[in-house]
């Protein structure tokens, strides 16, 4: 299917691996000029020739800390304009509670929500003055359905949700849509360490462990399985094109069935 994609610029932050790299390379492999970010010069480097690789001619590496002001707005000063914005820049943990500090629960909220509140800011009214745009919120099933041990995580992703929904609101009778797309436990960077970290055994082998997550922690999950990032991407990749014009303000679940709702 061709998504018609070409010369349209696409954004989209904490793309040097795992759910984001994959999404930039699904954009840049159907014609789009991806801009990739991250804050580890060599990661970007290596993710920059991996979508190459793959087939994607027009992608840019740029380093920056979207987690700051200042960070946002040197990217924003190095590429004024976007197309497509996919704000997936997130961090996640299991942490009891009690044991969020202040700290914690202020870091995860400028992480997860204000890095793509910032980016929205300065990016959306240009696709409101060009009558065509696409911003696009990778939040989480855990926004719709809060693990007792990830609170602050769900926090912002819930917080994600609330936002896209807000701004798809200020797109009435416009070619500019805003959605949110809620992916499940995925396999990305990370995730090993993260199954290690909630198993009864961490030295288990890697598919015990994964098992195990599912049967204990996630035992609504119809798939039982993690999902593979590309599985994300082509979702969020059709979501940024023209084709998906008539889907606006909404919550796309793309997370094996672990929220039983059909609402």
């Amino acid at each position: 299917m061709d998504l018609k994609l070409q010369n349209k610029t696409a954004l989209v932050t904490g793309s040097t691996a795992g759910i984001g790299l994959e999404i930039a390379r699904a954009l840049a492999v159907e014609g789009a000029r991806v801009i990739v970010t991250g804050r580890d010069q060599a990661k970007l480097d290596q993710a920059v020739e991996s979508i190459r690789a793959s087939g994607g001619k027009q992608v840019t590496g740029i380093l920056a800390d979207v987690t700051t002001p200042e960070g946002a707005a040197a990217l924003v000063q190095a590429v004024p304009q976007v197309d497509i914005l996919v704000n997936n820049l997130g961090i996640y943990e299991s942490k009891p509670f009690g044991g969020i500090s202040d700290a914690d629960w202020l870091y995860y909220f400028d992480v997860n929500v204000l890095s793509g509140v910032r980016l929205a800011r300065a990016y959306f009214p240009g696709m409101l003055e060009r009558n065509w745009g696409r911003v696009i919120f990778i939040s989480s099933e855990t926004g719709l359905v809060v693990v007792p041990d990830m609170i602050h995580y769900a926090m912002t992703k819930t917080a994600q949700i609330s936002i896209a929904r807000g701004l798809a609101h200020l797109t009435k009778g416009t070619n500019v849509t805003v959605n949110s797309v809620l992916p499940g436990p995925t396999r990305s960077e990370g995730i090993v360490g993260f199954l290690r970290s909630v198993a009864s055994n961490p030295d288990a082998p890697a598919e015990e462990i994964e098992a195990e997550f599912f049967a204990k922690d996630r035992p609504a999950s119809l798939i039982q399985r993690m999902i593979e990032p590309e599985e994300i991407a082509s979702l969020v990749a059709y979501v940024a094109s023209p084709l998906s014009a008539a889907t606006n303000g909404a919550a796309l679940r793309v997370e094996g069935g672990l929220v039983s709702t059909i609402a």
